[in-house]
């Protein structure tokens, strides 16, 4: 079929806004337990609300998956929103003993548990201000009578405290601290036989991708412990997912030697078990995450990064043979097992939308459990990225994933080079996927190009790249940026007059580094983006308040260097448009930070549009805030590159235009 001729830009696409969210469901935080898998399901047409699923698996097969914790016998049972707060980004919402179902409701950040067949009920005391009490990260001891979880509290004129509490299951008495002292916990971890807890620490400044520790200490039968002992980990060495096998032996994952490798604690030494040049560790910025799961007490399953991209290998412990599984599947994550031969696991690819997948560890083929991606799409829409490898500033290379345009309906005009929107990810501790992704494909088959930076800092590429970031922030992520537009602009990919960079949180810092300090960029989105490196070191939570002390320097000391990398310092050098996006709730980056750049834009009277979105926090979740603010960006982008919209878009108001 012959594609017909269209600007870049203007083309029409079957990926609207609206699908954006209806196929926006993400999938996480597997569990399996009594013969059922659980995960959890953040759902944008629900308001953004998180929802406990499971599927009853039966001989291979599965029975229609079961909604959890949902308005039961009465109009007077609430909703219910899986998900807490601790560290603001949370994770770790729900755990699950037998059949009783553990977890942490958004509202009041109270425990609840439900009982088969049974409504939620509360098991911990209610907060003294609402939501000041924060749980996360539980386990139950193997005779069901004590839970052992990650405690946040908040009280009025002091930083939050962590610490690891026990708790009857039955909620009959209150909390009792266990461990305290350190600033952050994580991974509290029981051993089968209930004699041993393992769990991570670690203090400020470190971030866990920094230094953390790992230790284990005697649990007794009042839930107290005995006898702690470090085992890894120091400031220096990153310790994650620490896990017992069957048989009583610690697992744990550390960058010892620069990569996120897979070790056992052997009478007192850190064995490897899966050594290589690949990550199978993640930066900790949520609780509940899961890189391995044992299929026996001798065989590991763990996926692996490599150079952007994932794996799935099944390891043996004793002979320390890899056997690396061929299944469609680039990007995993949250992997879980039924502890004999079947796999569960998160997986997408460039052409396939994250889906809940269950694999035999054999030569089994992978069954698809559940699709975040239920509206067929041609495939020939897709754009297939390629991995790119660039030169940078100080003769480095960094990385990337290239999306050309992409319409099996439309194409360019003869001679014509398509715009391009450079993606800046967050973190800046964090990473760009090759999962297919509908928010990029939104842009490509439109006729954009995308280019999506791992910059250095990311991760993925080894404890080196990851620290290129350290001092550097607002330097190299930018500079890796820019190169990557160059490089694609030279190899007469893209047009290098219409290029826009966009990013949210550290990414939105980034987008406004590189829109402030250089002249490459022709407009830029900032999507709830860090402005003033001073306001935010002042005015953030916990888990991050001294986050910038190792990506841009100790504060009040490096007050000046402070000044100087903030973008609203120097926002008289701004020479193009800026469309800006805000959560009014956001406690991560709050909505001052975006005020302060408007008032910069508006005194120089350079054009700009500002969304704020009054129920959001530290990311959108809500379905009409995502799409608003996607097609709020693209007609943004339509005025100040001149092409026209083949969608029905409400205008966006631009002052200065």
């Amino acid at each position: 079929m012959t594609r017909a001729t269209a600007p870049y830009g203007s083309w029409a696409s079957p990926i609207t806004s609206a699908l954006l969210t209806s196929a926006g469901i993400t999938f996480g935080e597997l569990q399996f337990s009594n013969g059922r898998l659980y995960w959890l399901e953040s759902r944008p047409d629900e308001a953004g609300r998180v929802v406990l699923v499971s599927t009853e698996l039966r001989d291979g097969g599965r029975i229609p998956e079961d909604r959890i914790l949902e308005v039961r016998n009465s109009a007077s049972v609430p909703q219910f929103n899986v998900r807490t707060r601790v560290h603001e980004y949370g994770g770790g919402a729900y755990f699950v003993q037998g059949d009783i179902v553990f977890f942490t409701n958004f509202t009041d950040q109270r425990l609840y548990r439900q009982d088969p067949g049974g409504d939620p009920k509360p098991i911990t005391p209610a907060p003294p201000t609402p939501a000041s009490v924060r749980h996360t990260d539980g386990r139950v001891t193997p005779d069901g009578r004590t839970i052992i979880c990650v405690r946040e509290r908040h009280e009025q004129g002091r930083e939050a405290i962590n610490e690891i509490v026990a708790m009857p299951a039955d909620g009959s008495s209150e909390p009792r601290i266990m461990l305290s002292g350190y600033d952050f916990y994580s991974f509290p971890r029981i051993s089968p036989d209930g004699r041993r807890l393992a769990w991570t620490c670690w203090r400020h400044p470190q971030m866990p991708w920094d230094g953390t520790e790992l230790w284990v200490a005697d649990l007794g039968a009042d839930g107290m412990i005995t006898n702690s002992r470090r085992v890894a980990g120091s400031h220096s060495e990153s310790i994650f997912q620490p896990a017992w096998n069957a048989d009583g032996t610690l697992f744990f994952i550390s960058d010892a030697t620069g990569w996120w490798n897979l070790y056992a604690d052997q009478n007192g030494k850190a064995v490897p078990i899966f050594e290589a040049e690949a990550e199978v560790g993640v930066p900790q910025w949520l609780f509940g995450y899961s890189r391995y799961a044992f299929l026996s007490s001798s065989r590991v399953a763990c996926i692996y990064s490599k150079k952007g991209l994932d794996y799935l290998a099944v390891v043996d412990a004793r002979s320390r043979s890899v056997n690396v599984l061929k299944i469609p599947y680039t990007t995993m994550g949250h992997i879980e097992s039924d502890g004999i031969d079947t796999l569960y696991f998160v997986g997408a690819s460039p052409t396939r939308a994250p889906e809940v997948v269950a694999l035999e560890a054999g030569p089994g083929r992978p069954r698809t459990l559940k699709s975040s991606l239920d509206v067929a799409i041609d495939p020939e829409y897709f754009s297939e990225p390629e991995p790119i490898e660039f030169p940078t500033s100080n003769g480095l290379t960094a990385f990337a994933l290239f999306y050309p345009p992409q319409n099996k309906d439309l194409t360019g005009p003869t001679g014509e080079r398509p715009p391009l929107i450079v993606f800046s990810h967050g973190g800046p501790t964090g990473a760009t996927t090759s999962a297919l992704r509908l928010a990029v494909q939104y842009w490509t088959t439109r006729g954009f190009a995308i280019v999506d930076v791992n910059y250095g800092g990311s991760t993925g590429y080894g404890r080196p790249y990851r620290e290129r970031l350290k001092g550097n922030w607002g330097i190299v992520d930018v500079d890796d940026c820019i190169n990557a537009a160059r490089y694609l602009e030279k190899r007469g990919d893209v047009d290098g007059k219409r290029m826009a960079i966009r990013g949210g949180s550290a990414g939105g810092y980034t987008t406004l580094c590189a829109l402030v300090f250089h002249n490459v960029f022709g407009a830029g989105a900032s999507y709830f983006g860090v402005a003033d490196l001073t306001a935010l070191a002042q005015d953030t939570h916990k888990f991050e308040s001294r986050y910038e002390e190792g990506l841009v320097g100790p504060y009040p000391q490096a007050a000046e260097l402070y000044r100087r990398r903030s973008p609203v310092n120097f926002a008289d050098r701004l020479s193009c448009p800026v469309i800006l996006l805000q959560g009014l709730e956001d406690k991560v980056v709050p909505p001052s930070q975006a005020e302060i750049m408007i008032k910069a834009l508006r005194a120089k009277g350079l054009p700009f549009a500002y969304l704020a979105f009054p129920t959001e926090g530290h990311g959108f979740r809500e379905a009409a805030n995502i799409q608003r603010s996607i097609e709020a960006e693209f007609y943004f982008y339509s005025r100040i590159f001149g092409f026209n919209l083949a969608d029905k878009i409400e205008p966006v108001e631009i002052e200065n235009l």
